[in-house]
């Protein structure tokens, strides 16, 4: 392909990506596609002999786009954000299309530079300490890492880094292996699936400890966990704490925790993945209070902040714990400007990086501060919208809501809102997803899309509601189903023939053909239609 037919491949791509979002709301959220519908639609081998980029897009369309599940529609409510945007996406393109390496500051001084930079412009978008700045006078620095996921795991093998380190210099008589085989991590039982894997591949069992009734770690448990662990000859090594739980976006108390990490010389690593970006805004940033107690804090800005994956920020205290775990030398990758600049390879478990940064400054210099504060509070206020519908419905609990995510359920036993999730995920209108929150079965409404308006809002309700009725109808429905079924009702007295809209006044309804009829006096609203006194079904809620 020579650069004339880039220019044209390139253009036609940009237009069908931008075709595409300009549909996407029309698109079933999720595909129909089977198990395997992607081998009968391509051949066995590759081709021998080049196809037209024209044929390539055609095929997109034809065999890739039936098969995607359309994160970025407004009826997806599933799991947290994606983010994504236009200036993002170019970002993604100019990395690509400059296709460097960055595994040392001199194979593109660019990548460290820039990097360098939009970690200090996050650090302070979020008001973090100056301990965690790269501009800071101290050993600090922020790095884009991939995942929160490779976040949790790297501080983990820098938190056993130190432990060994700082044993060995009270007992040196103890070797690694002695130390290592007794470190032990601790996090709650609502923290992300990737904490717990962090333990996995970091031969650290993660302790999962019991949350309160608002879903947060306590320090109560911690301490219970960390002595029962001493006492058995084990070595507390690492906490991981949550600001913004994956099942409910729960916020655990750093005032809380900090305190004890620091009495038993623990590293605190602070997950925000989510959530994170909320504290762009000042009003959320009592939330991280006490992160001067963590050792590491990491958020996602490819969640919230309208950056595209992977994009990971994490930044450290002492960013020397992460380059005496990773700092592996070799000839060919020596240069002259050791200690002038952060050799980001020592930071991270891979040796070769992506210009992420670029995107990244791309999002801060086009939205602004003003343009991500704007999205995030916006996003809120429609979670907030879901909730209040939620709970203006008698049949439904919220059972919490934080940001934008509200985890909700139909009152009853939990098979009750199984069938209401299955039912909505059958139809395929809306994209959610379970979840659990002390011992009760919660559907997750989560606000995704930056496309997302109220109207988009309104209309995944009105999804639940309809398919809510066949399981638990509302409570017109079930006044007019009884009175139907009951052929025997014989007169439905009203105590008063005209009812001004304020007055009280009580129904009497008989049974006659019971063997003890049955007479509820109730007082209920009337409302005056004409000349025609009527009462609202809805004071109606049980057979009568």
């Amino acid at each position: 392909m020579d650069v004339q037919q880039f220019r044209e491949f390139g253009k036609a791509a940009v237009d069908y990506i931008a075709d595409y979002f300009q549909t996407i709301r029309d698109r079933p959220v999720l595909s129909s596609v089977h198990p395997g519908y992607l081998g009968e639609l391509l051949p066995p081998e590759p081709p021998q002999s080049g196809e037209s980029w024209q044929d390539v897009l055609q095929d997109v369309d034809r065999i890739i786009m039936p098969g995607l599940t359309h994160w970025h529609s407004p009826n997806f409510h599933a799991y947290y954000p994606t983010a994504h945007s236009f200036p993002a996406v170019v970002g993604e393109m100019m990395s690509a299309g400059f296709g460097c390496v960055g595994l040392s500051w001199v194979a593109s001084p660019a990548y460290t530079e820039l990097e360098v930079a939009m970690m200090n412009w996050l650090g302070k978008l979020l008001h973090l300490p100056d301990d965690f700045l790269n501009c800071s006078e101290g050993p600090g620095g922020g790095v884009i890492q991939g995942s929160a996921s490779e976040v949790t795991f790297v501080a983990l093998l820098a938190a056993k880094e130190k432990k060994v380190k700082d044993l060995r210099l009270l007992h040196p008589e103890l070797t690694e292996a002695d130390i290592k085989g007794k470190l032990v991590a601790y996090s709650s039982d609502q923290s992300n699936s990737s904490v717990e894997k962090s333990g996995l591949l970091g031969s650290m069992p993660m302790r999962l400890l019991p949350t309160d009734e608002k879903g947060r770690l306590t320090s109560a448990a911690l301490i219970e966990a960390i002595e029962k662990d001493k006492a058995q000859g084990l070595i507390p090594c690492y906490v991981v704490a949550c600001l913004g739980t994956t099942p409910t976006c729960a916020f655990d108390d750093l005032t809380d925790l900090g305190p004890v990490c620091i009495r038993e010389n623990i590293w605190l690593h602070v997950d925000a993945a989510y959530a994170g970006t909320a504290l762009a805004c000042p009003e959320y940033r009592y939330l991280m209070k006490g992160v001067e107690f963590a050792d590491s804090f990491n958020f996602n800005p490819h969640k919230w902040m309208l950056v595209n994956f992977d994009c990971s920020a994490m930044w450290v205290k002492d960013a020397r714990y992460l380059v005496e775990a990773f700092n592996v030398e070799r000839i060919y990758l020596k240069d002259n400007h050791k200690g002038l600049a952060p050799e980001y390879r020592h930071w991270q478990i891979s040796l070769g990086r992506r210009f992420r940064a670029l995107k990244l400054w791309f999002v801060l210099r086009i939205y602004g501060v003003e343009g991500i504060q704007k999205h995030v509070r916006h996003q809120i206020s429609l979670a907030k919208h879901f909730e209040e519908l939620a709970r203006n419905d008698a049949r439904f609990e919220v059972c919490t809501s934080s940001m934008g995510l509200v985890c909700f359920r139909l009152k009853g036993n939990n098979q009750l809102t199984q069938d209401l999730l299955e039912k909505v995920q059958d139809r395929k209108n809306i994209y959610v997803i379970a979840g659990k929150f002390h011992g009760k079965f919660v559907i997750r409404f989560a606000i995704c899309s930056r496309l997302t308006q109220i109207s988009d809002v309104e209309y995944a309700w009105q999804e639940f509601l309809s398919q809510a009725e066949s399981i638990v109808p509302s409570n017109k429905t079930k006044i007019v189903d009884e009175i139907t079924e009951k052929k025997s009702i014989a007169t439905i007295e009203l105590s008063s023939a005209a009812c001004d809209n304020n007055e009280k006044s009580k129904v009497r309804m008989l049974f006659p053909d019971d063997d003890n009829p049955n007479e509820i006096d109730r007082n209920i609203w009337f409302q005056q239609d004409g000349a025609t006194p009527h009462f609202s079904l809805e004071d109606f809620t049980h057979k009568l």
